[in-house]
């Protein structure tokens, strides 16, 4: 039985923490000790309510809060199920939506701003612009199958795009179809500790540890055309990259 593995609940008596808790708890820790282990399945809310007798909405409670701390993800059609730690490939030049595509997990972007604008000082140094030229900036929280997973702000050059608006699901996509889609990349890699912004739009507690990436993208000519700034949460994200010796 599902509670043999994970571990009953001590019920509601005084002094006890509330159902949804015990059972968020049971989860929690059944993860973290491997006992349930990435994308293994868990039982319907049905079934789970009988198993350890408490009602439905107890069951879903409990499990949209692991839902939310990235630790289940829901799949439409499919169930509830253990979230698999994400791996990002430093040596692939890829977008978010690719990467949640390729690992069979659906990826949405919530948008925070869109705006037009011209180059900070920094950004000119950055993406080699004069002064005064106009950029396009974005902002959005990722998504992968409904949990939370990065804020990314990123700029980019007026030249490579009509419009903001132009932008939908992917970035890349988008430059893609005016043929300003990078073909290389800088990136620089740093732990940091989430400010009270970013911990709010992942639904993390505020110095939680994350990852963030820091990518300049170029064109086929040797031109900047992006900058982009990631935050990544550290408990959903590994980021790997292959070396070889110098021959």
């Amino acid at each position: 039985m599902f509670s043999e593995r994970i571990g009953g609940l001590d019920g509601n008596g005084q002094g006890h923490a509330p159902l949804y808790k015990q059972l968020q708890r049971a989860l929690r820790d059944a993860i973290q000790k491997k006992i349930l282990g990435p994308d293994d399945a868990l039982p319907a809310e049905r079934d789970m309510a009988e198993e350890f007798s408490i009602s439905r909405i107890t069951v879903r409670k409990a499990l949209d809060g692991l839902v939310s701390e990235g630790l289940l993800t829901r799949r439409q059609g499919a169930g509830t199920f253990v979230a698999a730690r994400v791996e990002k490939s430093f040596s692939k030049l890829s977008s978010f939506t690719e990467d949640m595509i390729s690992r069979g997990r659906t990826p949405r972007s919530e948008w925070i701003s869109k705006a037009q604008g011209t180059v900070t000082p920094e950004e000119s140094m950055t993406l080699g612009l004069s002064p005064g030229t106009p950029v396009y900036r974005f902002a959005r929280i990722r998504y992968a199958d409904g949990a939370p997973m990065a804020v990314e702000y990123t700029t980019v050059a007026a030249f490579a795009l009509p419009s903001a608006e132009a932008v939908g699901t992917s970035l890349y996509e988008a430059l893609e179809a005016t043929g300003h889609r990078p073909v290389r990349a800088l990136q620089r890699l740093r732990a940091v500790l989430f400010n009270a912004e970013h911990a709010e739009l992942m639904g993390v507690p505020v110095k939680d540890a994350g990852l963030l990436i820091e990518r300049r993208g170029f064109l086929k000519d040797g031109r900047a055309v992006e900058v982009t700034q990631s935050y990544y949460r550290g408990d959903a994200y590994d980021f790997v990259a292959e070396l070889n010796a110098i021959a």
